[in-house]
Order: C-alpha cells, then sequence, then structure tokens
C-alpha cells in the first residue's frame, strides 16, 4: 500500500508549501496534481504564484475531475494532489456524483504503489454558512475530509504555518 498523507487547514496557513516539502523528501521528480480551474482572474494569479513556487522536480497534471485515472497515471513517482476541496468543488458545480467519485477515490488508494499527499481545507470551523450550496459544500468537504484522513497513514492539520500531527 502506498503511504498516504494528508495535510489540512484553513486558508493561507501553510498547507501547500508543507505539502510541497513532504512530497519531494519522498522522491524527485514528483507529480504535481492540480485540481484548480481558472474561472477568473483571481484564481489565474493564485494559480500563477503556485506555479512560481514550484521548481523542474515538478511535473504538473491540470485535472479538476478525473483524479482517481490522474493518479493511477502517474503511479511512477510520489503524488501531491493541491486540492481535494477544489476537486470537490469541480464535480458538485458540474453535477458530478461527488458521493461516488470520492468513494472511488478512497477505494483506489490501497492499490497505488508510489505515496500519495493530499492537500484539503478545513472548512467546518467556521459559522453555518447562509445558503444551501455553501452549507452542502461544508458538509461534502466534511465528509470527503473524514474519509481520505481514515485512509491516510499521517494527518497534518497546519495552523498558522506550523504543522501538527494529527494522525
Amino acid at each position: 500500500m502506498a503511504r498516504i498523507l494528508m495535510v489540512t487547514g484553513g486558508a493561507r496557513s501553510g498547507k501547500s508549501t508543507y505539502a510541497e516539502q513532504r512530497t519531494l523528501a519522498m522522491g524527485q521528480p514528483a507529480h504535481y496534481i492540480a485540481t484548480a480551474q481558472i474561472w477568473d482572474e483571481e484564481m489565474a494569479e493564485r494559480i500563477a504564484a503556485h506555479q512560481a513556487r514550484r521548481g523542474p522536480e515538478w511535473r504538473t497534471h491540470a485535472e479538476p475531475v478525473a483524479l482517481v485515472e490522474v493518479l493511477r497515471a502517474t503511479d511512477d513517482a510520489p503524488r501531491l494532489v493541491d486540492c481535494l476541496t477544489l476537486w470537490l468543488t469541480n464535480l458538485m458545480l458540474g453535477n458530478h456524483d461527488w458521493d461516488a467519485a470520492a468513494k472511488a477515490l478512497v477505494a483506489t488508494l490501497p492499490d497505488l504503489k508510489s505515496p500519495v499527499v493530499f492537500v484539503s481545507n478545513e472548512v467546518g470551523l467556521g459559522i453555518v454558512p447562509d445558503n444551501r450550496l455553501a452549507r452542502d459544500f461544508r458538509d461534502a468537504a466534511g465528509y470527503l475530509n473524514q474519509w481520505v484522513a481514515a485512509a491516510a497513514d499521517e494527518v497534518i492539520f497546519t495552523v498558522a504555518g506550523l504543522p501538527m500531527k494529527v494522525k
């Protein structure tokens, strides 16, 4: 079974930087599986900042939906998936069955040979959202995070740039 690491935390908590360091420590070159889509200028700037931080030791794969397929296709080196909550957003906004996709992802993990590091946002620590879509997303993200964390060998929660081992 592959070594599965999940790094979670709030916005700008240092998740991605920490996850990048941990992934590269598992072997180089490594695969960076980017789930973000450019919807507006602000998201384009965020993606550009992430890309600028990465060096030649990364092989980038942009995949907003077919996460299981890209994990199987890149099972020759460590992988970083950044991030699960953007993947979930893409599934939900694209009217995909997020529950089935998430369960398929978790079911695939034991079959993978190379390590996988997942980044995911913790969105359930704030107030109850005021609209149905936001509440559905918060709930789905909570379930997805629970399922991946249960399958993971290690779970790290980042706060203010500091990693805290949870599992």
